[in-house]
């Protein structure tokens, strides 16, 4: 995806109408502080609230046998849970993630939390029953938080599927994704049309065209939003990390670059958690401090985007 040049007045005005249509979407457990509780956002269907930071798993779970990295992994996931998380997103695209996913959680002692987020991704309605129930066996779950048609793969016939399912208590709520900015006029017309709950789409301090159209309109209709790529599949480190942060970090209580990214993405007012993917504790331990503290205001947040544009 281009990267897109800050217009100050339309980010703005976009950022302040999703916030009237989301009012005050954060909360926390209790007295704000970069040390202590959560920030957590509402699901606009039903207002469910759940933490701004999860957790995805592409390549990262993907481990198959691996004895050894498969602890490592439990490890990740102990402290994605230590951290306050909840949401954790994969899909049958990403290898035995979703196998390695639940032999992670049946030996966590914490998991309670758990939002569990995956996807149908294949042809034809029949085989997406039965890869869902296989994702379902493989975590070890008895139902789904959450479905996604994974980049509207035979969307049509999977969303069928899926509105029974949720009628039924199958599954709690549904929704698409796409990772592929090409796809932002299909998903928006899904959006604006269809009865899902949640969509999940890229976003990043520099990958922004969601702001444009996607972001407003999630406001607008009242749908979840979960972010991928925050992190530009890791490449905003290699652009940006040989750089000190700034003074003013601190005033959203940021302590280093993955914060500052990730605190970018969860402050606008229609993005509900984002999903950064990691193999490492102490990564993980820096991801789940960007649910800690203060969040960048709009004047703050157009700061943020002219200060790593001038780098």
């Amino acid at each position: 995806m281009s990267r897109s040049r800050l217009n100050s007045n339309v980010s703005r005005r976009a950022f302040l109408a999703s916030a009237g249509a989301f009012g005050a979407a954060v909360q926390f457990d209790s007295a704000v502080a970069a040390t202590g509780p959560h920030l957590t956002k509402a699901i606009p269907n039903g207002g469910e609230r759940v933490p701004v930071i999860g957790m995805g798993s592409w390549r990262t779970f993907d481990v198959r046998d691996d004895e050894v990295a498969r602890e490592r992994r439990r490890e990740v996931l102990q402290a994605f849970f230590d951290g306050g998380g909840a949401m954790i997103d994969s899909s049958p695209m990403y290898g035995s993630s979703e196998e390695v996913i639940g032999y992670c959680l049946s030996r966590l002692t914490n998991q309670q939390a758990l939002f569990s987020a995956t996807k149908v991704w294949t042809l034809f309605q029949s085989r997406g029953v039965r890869q869902m129930e296989a994702s379902q066996r493989l975590w070890g779950v008895e139902r789904f938080d959450l479905m996604q048609i994974h980049n509207l793969l035979d969307w049509e016939a999977h969303l069928e599927t899926l509105l029974g399912w949720k009628a039924e208590g199958r599954v709690r709520y549904i929704g698409i994704t796409t990772s592929h900015g090409r796809r932002h006029g299909e998903v928006a017309k899904i959006m604006a049309a269809e009865p899902i709950d949640f969509v999940q789409f890229t976003y990043n301090i520099l990958d922004r065209e969601a702001e444009e159209r996607l972001l407003p309109l999630a406001a607008e209709r009242g749908l979840a939003v979960i972010v991928n790529r925050p992190f530009r599949r890791g490449a905003l480190f290699d652009i940006f990390e040989r750089h000190p942060l700034p003074n003013w970090a601190g005033d959203f209580d940021c302590a280093n670059w993955a914060q500052y990214f990730l605190k970018f993405v969860v402050s606008h007012p229609a993005v509900t958690c984002a999903i950064p993917a990691t193999s490492r504790v102490d990564h993980m331990r820096e991801n789940m401090g960007a649910a800690l503290g203060r969040l960048p205001d709009p004047d703050l947040r157009e700061r943020m985007i002219r200060h790593v544009e001038s780098l």
